[in-house]
């Protein structure tokens, strides 16, 4: 008997694809130089991502993400509140901040899905925690024994649910035993996000053990680069019938 093959598409899952990479450099910054969403375009756009902006006009302030090739990694305080702690970005001089009020998003395109990206210290932050400041406390206190830390959360939304999965990373940690141990981050370090499956944006929190009235008194602030994306691929089988 003659053998007629049905061709029988099943959707057996996704696999990852081509990766995008976000490096930031596709905003031709001048030296020395930052874009924090006074042209109130609302965010920047790179590779598959896009970074939320919210400027305020009225306080000419800003919260969310913001672009930077700042260099002054030495000046502590508000003053210079655009600049990574290594100084420049991870290959390159162009950089992403976040400066998280309550939280900061990025918004992924249709059909990708996060690997990861390169993550430091500001250097507003990170003097913050190393000295103290006006409204901070130096991290470990007096003693250096205060079990003082500095947390990122990233969660994924997918199709505006939040997912329970979450990823972690101390921006600062001085909870160890051995006080030899505790750390601030100081170089670009990489964190890997491809737990969070394929979410379409990521939410950005951050918590510390320095609180006060009005809330964290350690500045919210932190720097990324090279952000990786994934294509998502579908992958079929075909199956065989007989007739």
């Amino acid at each position: 008997m003659r053998k007629v093959y049905l061709l029988v598409f099943l959707l057996v899952g996704s696999q990852l694809g081509a990766q995008n990479l976000a490096g930031f450099e596709n905003f031709n910054l001048e030296a020395e130089s930052f874009l924090n969403g006074s042209d109130l375009s609302g965010g920047f756009e790179s590779e598959s991502v896009f970074l939320v902006n919210d400027y305020n006009t009225d306080f000419s302030s800003w919260s969310g993400w913001a672009i930077s090739n700042i260099t002054d990694n030495t000046t502590p305080g508000f003053q210079n509140q655009y600049s990574a702690i290594t100084g420049g970005g991870l290959e390159s001089e162009t950089y992403a901040m976040a400066y998280v009020l309550g939280e900061s998003i990025i918004r992924l395109n249709d059909g990708v899905s996060p690997l990861g990206f390169y993550i430091t210290n500001a250097t507003y932050a990170y003097f913050s925690m190393l000295e103290g400041d006006a409204f901070a406390k130096k991290f470990g206190g007096l003693t250096g024994n205060d079990p003082d830390f500095f947390l990122l959360t990233v969660k994924g939304f997918q199709n505006g649910e939040l997912s329970e999965e979450s990823v972690e990373f101390f921006l600062a940690d001085y909870t160890f035993d051995d006080n030899s141990l505790d750390y601030i981050v100081d170089e670009w370090t990489y964190l890997d996000l491809s737990s969070l499956g394929n979410a379409d944006s990521l939410l950005f929190t951050l918590s510390s053990t320095d609180n006060g009235q009005f809330g964290m008194n350690t500045p919210a602030y932190f720097c990324i680069d090279n952000l990786t994306t994934a294509d998502m691929v579908s992958s079929t089988a075909v199956l065989p019938a007989k007739s």
